[in-house]
């Protein structure tokens, strides 16, 4: 299992510079801490002292300059890097009980045998089935500097009897690029979930798997994808536009402006180009989907992005502790700035629940969250706006018909990811025994009897059967998401976004408007 970077939202410089380089001897805030050390009447823990100061501290800056302790620096470069060192398993808590979800690729487990399915009973001497293990707890155990070993034992139904696995830790990849396929005999797909060190060679050998299907069209999706390196943004949008073109411009008060531009030809500088959005897409998919909109290289689809125009530079602190702070600002190629405004703290932290209270987030009119200041794209001279986000050229708000009482009790649980983990254990070798992926989205159904027993799980849960009216909003949403995360586990998120993507209205819409061989996308570079 790999841990969300959502608290890490934000754009970062490679570079590690030292504070000491800033640090001239003792400082105010260093003799108040040794004072309080020294002489306060009761013992303290100065650690979380210092930290908790260094936060406050923060707090009058921007909501994006953090402090990582040492503790948690290396979990949060993981994400990243792109790798981390360990066993190799993804995996789910199921009734205290760590099930197996995948073996990573090329990991120590998938290399011995561990299959999905298997119950992880023991970790060396110490009991982990049926007494309360948490995520946390097994990470602690399974995860460790490459080369260290660790004992698995592990039941595979119908055997009873565990089978101890010897397994040697190594490193692990952390994949960004989630998914890719072709969605029509034209236009491919391809998934990025954040711009981590790996992810401009994801995206080629994604590409390279699309080019063998003739893809003419591409649909790059940055839905929910919190940010990551400036490079790697930089990189993506140097394979989709011409030579010698503005990407991004940086700016600071220490900071000169600094301009990067494409400099090499691209896998794909000609065909027709999509990128999707959400309120979840910040920093640098800002960058990417600006920098595509402002030389009207092909179309935005979605709704407004988060509107993070902040750059953070990171500064390793003597004792392993890090602070990423913010240097500058980002500005498109036509000069917007897209971040939104930060100077109410609480109104910063709201936005997104607000976007939803003011209705925006179900809208497709444009109308109420357009920025006053106009700039101009650099081919077209559409309007485009900054100042709050990108703001897509065709909205797509989000889809409540399915929402009911009942969807939202089973959501909130984590139920119907823990049925269909359930119903695949118990039906494991007919739906494995589908030869592929693509037999599986279009024949493999969750019929009634299906979702009969999904209803009886959730009630063993506590949660009434649905109502005929929930039913009639949420049946087939719940029947499709069990299919999806069914796939997820045979055939990782390439499984899942195949299936659960029959209803996505973003990649309905963006195939509509490529088939009405939109004027905008065919501006060429």
């Amino acid at each position: 299992m790999i841990l969300s970077i959502g608290l890490l939202l934000g754009i970062f410089l490679r570079p590690i510079a030292s504070v000491q380089n800033f640090m001239n001897g003792h400082n105010k805030f260093t003799e108040l801490l040794g004072i309080i050390n020294q002489s306060y009447v009761d013992s303290v823990d100065m650690e979380s002292l210092e930290t908790d100061a260094i936060n406050d501290l923060l707090k009058g800056l921007d909501p994006h300059s953090v402090y990582i302790p040492a503790s948690d620096l290396k979990v949060a470069n993981e994400q990243l890097e792109g790798n981390f060192e360990g066993i190799g398993v993804e995996f789910n808590i199921i009734n205290d009980t760590i099930m197996v979800v995948t073996a990573l690729n090329g990991g120590p487990a998938q290399e011995l045998g561990i299959q999905p399915g298997d119950r992880i009973v023991k970790v060396d001497t110490i009991e982990v089935a049926g007494n309360g293990i948490t995520n946390e707890k097994v990470f602690k155990m399974l995860r460790g500097k490459g080369g260290t070993k660790v004992a698995v034992s592990i039941i595979r139904l119908p055997n009873t009897e565990p089978m101890v696995f010897n397994i040697t830790r190594g490193s692990i990849p952390i994949f960004s690029v989630e998914a890719w396929r072709m969605l029509t005999n034209e236009t491919g797909y391809i998934k990025i979930s954040r711009f981590a060190e790996n992810t401009h060679e994801e995206f080629l050998k994604a590409f390279d798997e699309l080019k063998k299907d003739n893809v003419q069209n591409l649909v790059l999706d940055l839905r929910g994808n919190p940010g990551g390196y400036l490079s790697t943004a930089i990189q993506l949008v140097d394979e989709l536009i011409a030579d010698r073109k503005l990407i991004v411009y940086t700016e600071g008060r220490s900071k000169p402006r600094a301009e990067y531009k494409s400099e090499r030809e691209g896998v794909f500088e000609k065909g027709k180009v999509v990128v999707l959005i959400d309120e979840g897409s910040a920093s640098a998919s800002e960058i990417v989907s600006g920098a595509i909109q402002d030389w009207d290289r092909g179309m935005v689809i979605g709704r407004r992005s988060f509107g993070k125009g902040l750059v953070q530079e990171p500064y390793e602190l003597s004792d392993g502790s890090a602070l990423r702070l913010t240097v500058s600002r980002y500005y498109t190629p036509s000069g917007r700035c897209i971040q939104k405004d930060y100077s109410d703290k609480m109104h910063y932290d709201n936005d997104i629940l607000e976007r939803y209270a003011n209705g925006e987030l179900e809208s497709d009119s444009k109308a109420a969250i357009l920025d006053s200041t106009p700039y101009y794209t650099l081919k077209l001279k559409r309007t485009v706006y900054g100042g709050g986000g990108i703001l897509p050229d065709y909205l797509v708000p989000i889809d409540t018909s399915y929402n009911s009482w009942f969807l939202t009790k089973v959501v909130s649980e984590g139920l119907i990811g823990k049925f269909a983990y359930e119903y695949l254990d118990r039906n494991r070798q007919s739906i494995t025994a589908i030869p592929n992926l693509k037999v599986y989205n279009e024949a493999y159904l969750i019929n009634e009897t299906a979702y009969a027993q999904f209803v009886e799980f959730v009630g063993i849960q506590g949660i009434d059967a649905p109502s005929v009216e929930e039913n009639r909003r949420s049946k087939e949403f719940i029947k499709l998401q069990i299919k999806a995360l069914i796939a997820r586990q045979i055939w990782r998120d390439q499984g899942y976004y195949t299936v659960i993507q029959k209803e996505d209205k973003a990649i309905k819409l963006a195939l509509k408007k490529l088939d009405e061989n939109q004027a905008l996308l065919n501006s060429g570079n």
